[in-house]
């Protein structure tokens, strides 16, 4: 089986599992059996193709998808990835293997089992748009609810709920023609969600558009796929846009899997030299968070120690500054050498003359967004738990050199 290099630490729970795909093959040709053979004995999608005249577009495929998050499939042109996704609408029938709908394998519903799944189960989101042009935007927005039988009445509601959803109020009247690229997918998103599915299909949906709008509907699907929590399978050939949006990523090569993981193990641990020349193109700092960078502070003071302590353990450890935590080492500021000095000088507490209005952040910020922190910052920034306990520091140059 090619899927050995998954990491799949997804629970096996049927109810954290929304789609199940097990051992899944497409072939397209007339000599199947011999194809099949010849791709389990290990021969590449080519010379199937070159020797049986067989096109191999998935093949022993298996994953999981987690319920209630963005699961992204990444992958060049022949990877599988859109043969992949249309299995899980029944557009396209496997040769082999299943795809499972919370436990009901999809192959097995008869017609109006199927046109359930399709109408309230599951929406897809198109490339391009895939809009009427003689309709209006709230009119497309509410086609899969007319189609459905809904009122019109309780269809417009709907609709303008969506409408509003994806930062369209107001435009609800406006003919197609005259919204840009970017709205336009707006009202695609808006049309999938009216209908209230719980998978979203996203078949590369912004490929088509400019980089600042695409990466305004990025920002946009997120905070939608937050406030909502519906899982989405997303299609992409863009690895940026993959570690970004998905809590989980799937690297496709010739019809196989290469590697399942999130963004940051993948990132720290690729498969293979296939998987790292994928990464190797992407942004890492939007990528890696700083609990991959971070150290430990080589100096500590608590309430309890005093300013000349305080001085010889900034000496020892040749640092001119140190991070002060309470008795559950819970971060409360820095302490400089020159207000050390000071506050043994005057023969005051050394906590009085703590700096606490420095900057932290938790172990899951991206390195990205320390960058601009880091720069301005006068003390490597300190590191801290939800609950305020110090993780680590970072320092200016552990940032920098990250980037390299």
């Amino acid at each position: 089986m090619e899927n050995n290099t998954i990491n799949d630490t997804m629970n096996d729970n049927v109810d954290d599992n929304v789609i199940e795909v097990s051992h899944l093959s497409k072939l397209y040709g007339i000599n199947k059996k011999e194809a099949a053979k010849m791709m389990s004995e290990g021969a590449s999608k080519d010379e199937v193709l070159k020797k049986t005249g067989v096109t191999v577009a998935l093949w022993d495929v298996s994953f999981k998808v987690k319920r209630g998050g963005i699961y992204v499939i990444i992958g060049l042109s022949g990877s599988g990835k859109s043969t992949l996704v249309r299995c899980f609408n029944c557009l396209i029938k496997p040769t082999s293997g299943e795809v499972r709908f919370e436990n009901k394998e999809l192959e097995k519903l008869d017609k109006k089992e199927l046109l359930e799944y399709r109408r309230n189960k599951i929406s897809m989101v198109f490339q391009n748009f895939g809009l009427m042009s003689h309709r209006n935007v709230i009119d497309n927005v509410g086609y899969g609810l007319e189609v459905k039988g809904i009122s019109k009445e309780e269809r417009d509601q709907k609709s303008i709920e969506a409408t509003k959803l994806v930062g369209l109020e107001g435009w609800e009247n406006s003919p197609i023609a005259s919204l840009s690229g970017g709205m336009k997918q707006r009202v695609g998103l808006a049309r999938a969600l009216a209908n209230d599915p719980e998978i979203l299909l996203m078949d590369e949906p912004f490929s088509a558009l400019d980089p600042l709008v695409r990466k305004d509907m990025q920002f946009e699907l997120l905070s939608i796929q937050r406030k909502l929590g519906k899982t989405v399978i997303f299609i992409t050939h863009d690895i940026d846009e993959a570690f970004k949006l998905g809590d989980t990523v799937n690297i496709m090569r010739d019809g196989k899997i290469v590697q399942i993981d999130t963004p940051e193990n993948m990132s720290a641990y690729p498969a293979d030299d296939y998987v790292k020349l994928f990464i190797d193109s992407a942004d890492k700092s939007k990528v890696m968070s700083v609990k991959h960078i971070m150290i430990t502070p080589s100096c500590l003071v608590k309430e309890s120690t005093s300013p000349i302590n305080a001085i010889r353990e900034m000496r020892q450890n040749s640092t001119s500054s140190a991070y002060a935590v309470d008795k559950k080492m819970k971060f409360k500021g820095i302490i400089t050498i020159d207000d050390a000095i000071k506050a043994n000088k005057e023969s005051l507490p050394l906590f009085d003359f703590i700096i606490s209005d420095t900057i932290t952040v938790t172990e899951d910020t991206l390195i990205n967004d320390v960058l601009p922190l880091s720069a301005k910052s006068s003390f490597p920034i300190a590191i801290i738990s939800d609950s305020g306990t110090l993780r680590g520091i970072v320092t200016k140059a552990s940032v920098l050199s990250s980037l390299v």
